[in-house]
């Protein structure tokens, strides 16, 4: 590898940034010199598979076994890390700026530095988009990252032990009321997992605990998970229903305070812990960087090549950059498949293009359908528009093991076949042999 070459920055370690610099890290270890090193730059030290976000805030899954931490993935797949915040990019002169990384406690871990490239790849993701919704940056927890999943999950946590403190009692923490806004996949499944986290606490000896816990799920459009076919919406709602959701649709969140959820119609909905997890927006950073062309929710505006539209030796993929397909009036939507196809995509075209010096052809998508969990509860899949079966929609078991396949095909593209079945494989051990929640 030739390190006196400025590398491929990578900035974002999501599904499609880290796929990338595996594949690519390894493809420049195994070149000479042809091709440029690469660096990949996060904010955080490790990597989560986004879909399984919500499962790290219930704490039905453990965050450290399920977790990649960037430097161990760099060592073993030949490309670089350096954690930080991307702060600007300077066009002219190549070069990435980084905030500085800070402790907890204000110290400068490591200072705000400018570095180098020969192409950018921003691959930084999304958050939850409140619209301006009064109240809710400041009351409500949003699930879009590894450290929020985490600060939620010892929130409830902390929240249920006070509620079991005060059993018997007519004091409010002797009930938890959770309020989610958003019914779409995230905030469907996370109202299933929280059902399951009440479920297990009670098998452990938390006696009475789920007739205690309300959650609720509101949701403003006419039906939950509006990215799905109309059965899968209807079958959805009502299983959780019958878990005890309470589901609100069509219902619009016009403000949020201490207490709950106001809505249109002025009434409230209470929640002492309240969620946000409606809409899909950049980081606000993207539209300031240097010229680069942006949407009113920050993505970044791409060719079908996948670069940029202003600057050819800068690319866009995943849930950061926008796509108008031909011939359609609405971009890609911002989905983990779409980030995993795109994210392929360069891998397989962007080795030739950097030695020919060309612009990669163009990104084609192909809908292989949707899935949904409901935890152990039950799963929904659909097959997408193409293919034999296109439109079939089906669920219980298949579904539940078509999701799980996702996650496992994600582990295998990031440490291999057989490293990847090892996992799986402690996984399952862990299943039997450990707790199913946290409990520490």
């Amino acid at each position: 590898m030739n390190t006196s070459q400025a590398p491929i920055i990578i900035v974002g370690g999501g599904v499609a940034g880290l796929a990338v610099a595996t594949a690519m890290g390894k493809l420049s270890a195994n070149s000479g010199s042809k091709l440029p090193p690469v660096l990949l730059i996060d904010r955080e030290f490790a990597h989560v598979w986004k879909p399984m976000l919500h499962t790290i805030a219930a704490g039905t899954r453990d965050i450290y076994q399920q977790q990649t931490a960037y430097i161990a993935q760099a060592h073993a797949c030949n490309f670089s890390y350096e954690p930080g915040e991307l702060l600007g990019v300077d066009r002219e002169s190549r070069q990435v700026e980084i905030a500085a990384l800070l402790a907890p406690d204000g110290r400068v871990l490591v200072p705000e530095r400018s570095v180098p490239y020969t192409k950018l790849i921003i691959a930084v993701g999304s958050q939850a988009n409140d619209f301006g919704t009064p109240g809710a940056a400041e009351h409500c927890y949003t699930i879009d990252s590894r450290l929020q999943a985490d600060a939620f999950n010892q929130e409830i946590r902390t929240q249920l032990l006070q509620c079991l403190g005060h059993e018997g009692s007519n004091e409010k923490n002797a009930t938890l009321s959770i309020a989610i806004v958003g019914g779409g996949a995230t905030g469907v499944e996370l109202a299933a997992e929280l059902v399951g986290l009440a479920d297990a606490a009670e098998a452990y000896g938390a006696k009475g605990l789920k007739r205690r816990i309300n959650i609720t799920l509101i949701e403003s459009g006419p039906r939950l998970l509006a990215a799905f076919p109309e059965d899968i919406s209807a079958s959805a709602q009502a299983r959780l229903e019958a878990l005890g959701v309470q589901v609100k649709v069509a219902t619009r969140v016009a403000a949020v305070n201490a207490h709950g959820f106001v809505l249109g119609d002025n009434t409230e909905v209470h929640a002492s812990l309240k969620v946000w997890a409606a809409g899909v927006k950049a980081p606000e950073i993207l539209s300031d960087l240097d010229g680069l062309e942006t949407n009113r929710n920050h993505q970044l505006i791409v060719r079908p090549s996948l670069q940029t539209t202003h600057d050819a030796d800068i690319y866009a993929l995943g849930d950061c950059a926008s796509l108008i397909p031909e011939g359609a009036e609405r971009p890609f939507p911002p989905t983990a498949q779409i980030a995993h196809q795109q994210a392929q995509h360069l891998i397989r075209h962007l080795p030739a293009a950097l030695l020919h010096d060309i612009s990669p052809p163009d990104f084609k998508y192909r809908d292989m359908g949707a899935l949904v969990s409901l935890g152990e509860y039950d799963a929904y899949g659909s097959l997408g528009k193409t293919g034999l079966f296109k439109g079939v929609t089906f669920r219980g078991r298949l579904a539940q093991l078509s999701h799980a396949l996702l996650y496992r095909s994600h582990q295998a593209q990031l440490h291999g076949f057989w490293r990847g079945s090892q996992m799986w494989l402690v996984d399952l051990m862990n299943a039997r042999l450990r707790p199913t929640i946290r409990l520490d």
